[in-house]
C-alpha cells in the first residue's frame, strides 16, 4: 500500500518551494499528486495530520484523491482541521486515531472596500461555505442545514464524536487509547514573506548552483532570522 503524508499547512504550489526552503512542513496538490501517480493504480493510504490552510489547494487534493481509481483510506492521526477536514473526506475508509480531532468551521477571507464590496464577499463566502459542506454531506449524509450551523459554529470532534456523525468509519486501535495534552500545528508564512522571497527568486531557487557565494548564503541566513522574528521564536 503506498502512503501519501498530508501533514503541516495546506498550500498552493507555487509557495511549496518557499516552505521547503525554510524545513516547514506543508502539502500542496502537487505533492498529493505525484504521490497518486506514483501509486499507479495501487491502495494508498493518506495520513493526516493538519490544522488546515490554504482552501482551493485543499479542495483540489480532496478532489484528486476522490478521482484516484485505486482504494484510498484517509487515516486522521493528529489533527484534521478546516481544509484538512475537507481531504480527510476523500477516503472510501476514513479512520481516526483515538487521540485525534476534526474540526469544521466556516471559510474565511481578507477583503477590503466599500459597503458593496463587504456584502459581496460575504455572499461570495456563503457560497463556499455550501461547497466545502457538500464534502462533509457526501461523507456523513447529515442534512445541509446542520453542517452549515455545525460550521457557523467552528465544531471540533472528538474520535467518539466523529464516528457517531459519520465523518469517519473506523476509530483505530480502541483498547489502546492515549491521550495526549497539547497539539501543534506548522506555521503558515506571512504574505509579506513569500512575496520577499518571490522578488529574489533567483537567490533562493532550490535547483540553483550548490557552488554558491558568500553573500548568497549570508542573504538566505538573513531571510530565516528575519522569518523567525516575524513568527516571534526570536527577537
Amino acid at each position: 500500500m503506498k502512503r501519501i503524508n498530508v501533514k503541516g499547512t495546506i498550500i498552493s504550489n507555487d509557495v511549496q518551494w518557499i516552505y521547503d526552503l525554510f524545513d516547514i512542513e506543508a502539502t500542496s496538490p502537487s505533492s498529493v499528486l505525484d504521490g497518486l501517480e506514483s501509486a499507479n493504480g495501487e491502495d494508498v493510504e493518506v495520513v493526516i495530520n493538519s490544522g488546515g490552510g490554504d482552501v482551493f489547494a485543499g479542495s483540489e487534493i480532496y478532489t484528486e484523491l476522490k478521482s484516484y481509481s485505486g482504494n484510498v483510506t484517509t487515516k486522521i492521526v493528529g489533527i484534521a482541521a478546516s481544509a484538512a477536514s475537507v481531504i480527510a473526506m476523500a477516503g472510501k475508509r476514513v479512520q481516526i486515531s483515538p487521540t485525534a480531532q476534526i474540526m469544521i468551521h466556516n471559510v474565511s477571507s481578507r477583503a477590503w472596500g466599500d459597503h458593496r464590496d463587504m456584502q459581496h464577499e460575504a455572499d461570495v463566502l456563503k457560497n463556499y461555505n455550501k461547497s466545502i459542506a457538500s464534502a462533509y454531506i457526501l461523507k456523513s449524509g447529515m442534512k445541509e442545514e446542520k453542517l452549515l450551523e455545525l460550521m457557523n459554529q467552528e465544531t471540533w470532534f472528538n474520535a467518539q464524536q466523529a464516528l457517531e456523525n459519520k465523518f469517519v468509519d473506523e476509530i483505530l486501535f480502541e483498547e489502546q487509547t492515549q491521550f495526549v495534552a497539547n497539539l501543534g500545528s506548522s506555521p503558515m508564512i506571512p504574505q509579506q514573506v513569500i512575496d520577499t522571497i518571490r522578488n529574489m527568486k533567483d537567490k533562493f531557487n532550490p535547483v540553483a548552483s550548490v557552488e554558491e557565494s558568500e553573500s548568497d548564503i549570508l542573504m538566505q541566513q538573513k531571510a530565516k532570522l528575519n522569518l523567525l522574528k516575524l513568527k516571534g521564536d526570536v527577537e
